[in-house]
């Protein structure tokens, strides 16, 4: 593509109320998108709205197209992906509304791997945070790239359990790529754009908006072979990924948890709707044959996904506990030992991140 016509490309897709169908009807009607700017307001306005015909006509995406170019020229890993060109991740491209443009910041060669959406609540458990990161370290070990949303919670566990196994992970914005969200989030942001790939469809400077982050997840289930949901609330915005995953004939799957959990609930009715039940990495690499399935001869993992098998069985007070949160009264009442044996035994594990202290004075095993 001659740079002339790309400028317009770009252009037309940083203008105000053009969206990614907009953009689509556009290019359906102008195989030469510099045509549109010199097309009238009133002809464009049979295509497009009366606004965005306007914004066309007015060449509103001018100072977006200028702030976008100063951005990339401001790193070598910073790069602007537009629909028509040749690098444009394939698989976005086929989904129903691609993105028109992608800002992406770090190695775009990523958006080929095969990939797996780890996905899940911001407000989740100490056991969902640990499967998470767990999941997704032995993931990563078997060279699977691990996408997720960047979002508090399963998300950022996830990136940060792919990055601790020196794997590759994909975040995938719901604003501006030169904003940080959530603020917590700003040292993983930059371990992310060093080793794998930060990308947003936004404009820079595009605050957290929340209408914003449903339409971010049709990019986290266009990149994923399958779409792993750890723990969800029935509301979750999770469940939208999930959706479009099936829509997209993704594999979707997830992992079960305690009845009493409501961030399971979440799972369960995915499950009960026919998504696969999965509580290790080999459940979903046995669904997806087109992910790798041999780990490479010298790679490491920090844990396994199977919360199960890292349990230390001889431990009474664990097996006393379950995988329920529970008060220490309780505890003193199954073991029949004294309260403050048992303080002592809960402190100790919970410094050896085996369980983890919930509000109420209750406490939930973890491993």
């Amino acid at each position: 593509m001659q740079e002339r016509e790309r400028l317009a490309h770009l252009e037309l897709a940083l203008t105000p109320q053009v969206g990614a169908m907009t953009f689509l009807k556009l290019l359906q009607a102008f195989p030469n998108v510099q045509d549109i700017w010199q097309t009238s307001a009133a002809t464009l306005s049979q295509i497009v709205s009366n606004k965005a015909a306007t914004a066309i006509r007015e060449h509103q995406g001018l100072s977006h197209l200028q702030a976008a170019l100063d951005w990339q020229a401001l790193h070598p890993d910073n790069h602007l992906l537009c629909l028509a060109d040749d690098d444009y991740p394939l698989a976005l491209s086929e989904i129903d509304s691609p993105p028109p443009l992608l800002f992406a910041r770090g190695d775009v060669g990523l958006l080929n791997l095969p990939s797996v959406a780890l996905i899940g609540s911001r407000h989740a458990s100490a056991s969902g945070l640990h499967i998470a990161h767990d999941m997704a370290a032995e993931l990563a070990a078997y060279g699977v790239c691990i996408v997720s949303g960047f979002a508090a919670g399963i998300d950022t566990a996830a990136h940060q359990g792919c990055l601790h196994a020196q794997g590759k992970t994909i975040a995938v914005l719901g604003t501006g790529i030169d904003r940080v969200y959530p603020a917590a989030n700003l040292d993983l942001a930059h371990q992310i754009s060093a080793t794998g790939l930060l990308l947003s469809e936004f404009p820079l400077g595009t605050a957290p908006i929340s209408h914003n982050f449903p339409r971010r997840n049709r990019i986290i289930a266009g990149l994923a072979q399958a779409i792993v949901v750890v723990e969800a609330t029935l509301e979750s915005g999770s469940l939208i990924t999930a959706r479009l995953g099936l829509e997209m004939n993704k594999e979707v799957m997830a992992v079960p948890g305690s009845i009493h959990n409501p961030h399971s609930k979440g799972c369960h009715a995915l499950i009960k709707q026919g998504a696969k039940l999965v509580e290790t990495v080999h459940d979903i690499l046995e669904e997806c044959p087109l992910l790798p399935q041999m780990r490479p001869v010298n790679s490491q993992t920090a844990s396994t996904s199977n919360p199960t098998t890292c349990i230390n069985e001889s431990t009474a007070l664990l097996k006393a506990m379950g995988f329920d949160p529970i008060h220490p009264d309780q505890l003193v009442d199954k073991l029949g030992i004294s309260a403050t044996d048992v303080y002592a035994e809960l402190l100790q594990l919970e410094l050896q991140g085996k369980i983890a202290a919930l509000s109420g004075g209750r406490y939930q095993r973890i491993t």
